[in-house]
């Protein structure tokens, strides 16, 4: 079939949809659906990249008062050239986010910026693109008010309200990622951090790049989410293996004892700088002694709490890793943020380090299990190496990070699974998976003898000598088990699967509090006499009585007819 012959069908997407619905069919499983759509979206996940950095590298972030006239804003700043987009958001007051044509703009819009005069201080002069309004005389409510993006993620109850109200748990599981997944406008708002920060660390290494790396960009964050950043000093590294006619010609530089001794000293220098020169970074700690030396901070004017590292390109690598299983199939993010919001309900991930499953290890995980499908939905890392062409080619520090970057030479099998399908047997695959003796490994697919005696293991995908949850302890475990066991017992009561008003049902029942998660774990032999503890009995107690309110109200009404 050729591309350009069924481009038009994208015309009728929504058509696609409504048929799709009707024959009980994930859209994302129409060979024709995976066709266009790929074709559609053709863009690797390095030139996605390069598009938000270039976008952030011509955007300022500004200051402004709630009640500002936005036409009378716009106008003034199109002074300075045209304006691509804007929006406005609230964290610690009000600010506008402003994405100009050029880099020009910017240069003119900071000619025309003052420093500001500080009584009985003394203001360090960094002119950064961070800006403050000072809106000239009194502010007029007359004027339309701006409106103000949201940044913040929903909370529990507000999760399962929304879920409630929805016909099926299909639907339940597509509309908790849209409610979760970052913004555009969030997305921009990262990248725009990364930037401003890359303008203090280009003051010591003027061809740094720091990238933002994790949840902001494998399409698996979610808002709240923290910002991961790579200070990238490959490049530097690169542009100066230069061979050329003449002269040959090295820069003279300090040497450390060690590639960890110099990225400690980097970031050392660099967290002091954003500490006493970054307009807007408080709380900034140097964990310089961790396994990945880190320089923690706030960035108030965002709201997001960000991790600095250096030179971490495995997890770069990663984060495209996730991001192209998430492309293959809209299933894959609508499980992931499914199972992660679980797993935070019932505190099996915390945003605290320690004994805990982390995000990334639950959406390998899911990725695994997805790939134990029959057929399966998503490929091995070992036949992404294989589709990979010479372009591709990655090796970092020893290890092989090769995989294909162009989606169109990805042959999905066709798996009709749907998601309410997908998301009890996830509870049943790994409610009875035997963890004692075997270790989860996506590059091969397929379950292996464990290694090391640890509760978990779960192969690092590149990095493979590693277990990427080496810090789950048994406890945590245990509690994982018996939760997917209660989930999967839930999943198949039909008190819970009826949808029924003002009480929660479907996925929404999954989130409620566990006996299993406060009181402690039970044996696994317990759990399987036991699957229903008190809180499953009053929830099925309550959904059968106000399920016979409702039948009642209806056959009342019905007789009065």
């Amino acid at each position: 079939i050729q591309v350009n012959a069924i481009m038009p069908l994208l015309n009728d997407h929504i058509c696609l949809q409504e048929q799709s619905r009707a024959f009980m069919r994930p859209l994302s499983t129409c060979p024709i659906f995976v066709l266009i759509t790929q074709a559609k979206e053709s863009k690797t996940f390095q030139a996605i990249q390069e598009e938000r950095r270039e976008q952030a590298e011509r955007s300022v972030l500004i200051s402004c008062p709630s009640k500002i006239n936005e036409n009378t804003f716009l106008d003034d700043l199109s002074k300075h050239g045209t304006i691509n987009k804007h929006f406005f958001y609230n964290s610690y007051g009000a600010y506008a986010v402003v994405e100009f044509s050029s880099r020009e703009s910017i240069a003119s819009l900071k000619e025309s910026t003052n420093i500001p005069a500080v009584e009985h201080e003394a203001a360090v002069p960094f002119k950064s693109r961070l800006l403050s309004l000072k809106w000239p005389g009194s502010q007029s409510s007359n004027h339309p008010m701006p409106k103000f993006k949201v940044q913040s993620p929903l909370s529990i109850n507000e999760i399962s309200q929304l879920l409630s109200e929805k016909d099926s748990i299909d639907e339940q599981l597509q509309c908790l990622t849209e409610a979760l997944e970052l913004t555009e406008e969030n997305v921009r708002l990262r990248f725009l951090v990364c930037s401003l920060l890359q303008d203090i660390a280009g003051a010591y290494f003027p061809e740094c790049i720091i990238r933002p790396f994790g949840s902001t960009v494998n399409s698996f964050g979610k808002l709240g989410c923290d910002v991961d950043m790579i200070l990238d000093l490959d490049g530097i590294y690169a542009t100066s293996q230069k061979k050329g006619s003449g002269l040959s010609l090295e820069y003279q530089v300090k040497r450390g004892a060690s590639e960890r001794a110099v990225t400690q000293s980097i970031l050392s220098v660099i967290g002091k700088c954003v500490d006493q020169f970054g307009p807007g970074c408080v709380g900034v700690q140097n964990i310089l002694q961790a396994r990945c030396p880190l320089v923690r901070f706030a960035h108030q004017p965002s709201g997001f709490q960000c991790d600095l590292t250096a030179n971490n390109r495995v997890a770069m690598k990663s984060s495209e890793l996730l991001f192209l299983y998430g492309q293959l199939d809209p299933r894959v993010r609508h499980l992931v943020f499914s199972v992660r919001c679980w797993a935070r309900a019932h505190s099996i991930t915390s945003s605290i380090p320690g004994a805990w499953i982390t995000n990334f290890s639950l959406t390998v995980m899911v990725v695994f299990f997805l790939q134990q499908r029959n057929p399966p939905i998503l490929p091995t890392l070992d036949r992404l190496k294989e589709l990979a062409g010479p372009s591709d080619k990655c090796v970092i520090e020893g290890n092989d990070c090769t995989i294909v970057s162009d989606l169109s030479k990805i042959t999905l099998q066709q798996n009709t699974d749907t998601l309410e399908k997908l998301l009890q047997e996830f509870f049943e695959f790994y409610g009875n998976f035997p963890f004692n003796k075997t270790s989860i490994n996506i590059r091969k697919g397929k379950e292996q003898t464990k290694p090391e005696t640890t509760a978990l293991y779960i192969q690092n995908p590149f990095e493979t000598t590693l277990n990427i949850s080496k810090n789950v302890n048994a406890t945590q475990l245990e509690r994982f088990v018996a939760l997917c066991r209660e989930s999967a017992w839930l999943l198949q009561q039909k008190e819970i699967l009826n949808q029924c008003p003002d009480s929660p049902w479907g996925f929404a029942a999954l989130l409620l509090p566990s006996v299993t998660s406060g009181a402690g774990v039970k044996s696994r032999r317990k759990r399987k006499l036991e699957p229903a503890s008190s809180r499953i009995k009053n929830l099925l107690d309550s959904l059968k009585i106000k399920g016979g309110e409702t039948v009642a109200k209806k056959g009342n009404a019905n007789s009065s007819r």
